[in-house]
């Protein structure tokens, strides 16, 4: 009777801590419903038949408990029980793939205008590059990165020149608007997770994953590996800001391009009227003179 009882109160007590649990889901800011309903139809039929597998248990350790002169029925098959727990346990493993298969069929196919972004992962942070004037994104390849090219974009590409880099800061996203994610490891493996988009992807260096979502509300959201990736992993944290258009095109345009980034510094002062390079002063051209004599 304990036993039994013991067992009641287990899918009681689950259904109710999944009934009034305060642990919930952040609220969604893309176009992502479609993984919460399918998480939902899950818990649907797992709990079910959690229950009734359970409460069963509990009904057969009391029905059948020891008592003096029963004895057991011996049944070694049962065609008709077994076509049951057949057709039941087809029909469940059917609702709970079908709905995934469903929503994955979504989740590789991107829209084709999607707005191409890739994501760079490296122990410990995040970078970001997007699509310049052209609207295009420059070849890139993890052999190239150096210290002044840290997403190793290949600067013989053209398209690369205008792309927008953004190392180690915030990404900031239009709201209402497809963007396609590419993601890219330069070290080891990652996984970009923003929870409110509810969409992510492992990253893995020599490779380009991707998956694409619309962000739905503007806001300030938090970037996650959800990959351990190392001592740091704790610490990858990010930003991704969901913008209004005019908002965003004006962020846009303070970034500086690949381009820019990779042109050669000026070592000389410039005359701020005439913006030629300034004259030596009186002491440098008499050591040059000095020099020169020799």
């Amino acid at each position: 009777m304990a036993v039994a009882l013991v067992l009641v109160l287990i899918v009681v007590g689950s259904v109710l801590f999944h009934l009034l649990s305060p642990w919930w889901w952040t609220p969604i800011a893309s176009n992502w419903a479609y993984i919460d309903n399918t998480i939902i139809i899950t818990f649907w039929i797992t709990g079910v038949v959690f229950a009734a597998v359970v409460l069963f248990m509990a009904y057969c350790v009391f029905r059948f408990r020891h008592r003096e002169g029963n004895k057991a029925a011996y049944e070694p098959e049962n065609k008709r029980l077994e076509s049951w727990l057949t057709i039941v346990t087809a029909v469940g493993v059917t609702a709970l793939l079908v709905p995934g298969l469903f929503v994955w069929s979504r989740f590789v196919n991107v829209p084709n205008d999607a707005t191409d972004v890739e994501v760079v992962g490296q122990q410990w942070q995040w970078s970001f590059r997007l699509p310049g004037k052209d609207g295009k994104l420059g070849t890139s390849d993890t052999r190239n990165v150096t210290a002044d090219n840290p997403l190793g974009v290949i600067a013989g590409d053209p398209n690369g020149q205008d792309d927008v880099v953004v190392e180690a800061a915030d990404l900031h996203l239009p709201v209402g608007k497809p963007v396609k994610m590419l993601l890219r490891s330069i070290d080891v493996l990652h996984d970009f997770y923003v929870p409110e988009f509810r969409a992510k992807m492992d990253m893995i260096p020599g490779s380009v994953t991707y998956f694409w979502f619309t962000p739905t509300k503007t806001g300030t959201f938090q970037v996650l590996c959800a990959e351990l990736c190392g001592q740091g992993h704790p610490m990858m944290h990010g930003v991704v800001m969901v913008d209004a258009q005019e908002d965003y095109v004006a962020w846009l345009g303070q970034q500086q391009t690949f381009a820019q980034l990779s042109a050669p510094q000026q070592t000389g002062s410039a005359d701020e009227t005439t913006g030629q390079t300034a004259a030596p002063g009186p002491e440098i051209a008499a050591k040059l003179e000095t020099v020169g004599s020799r």
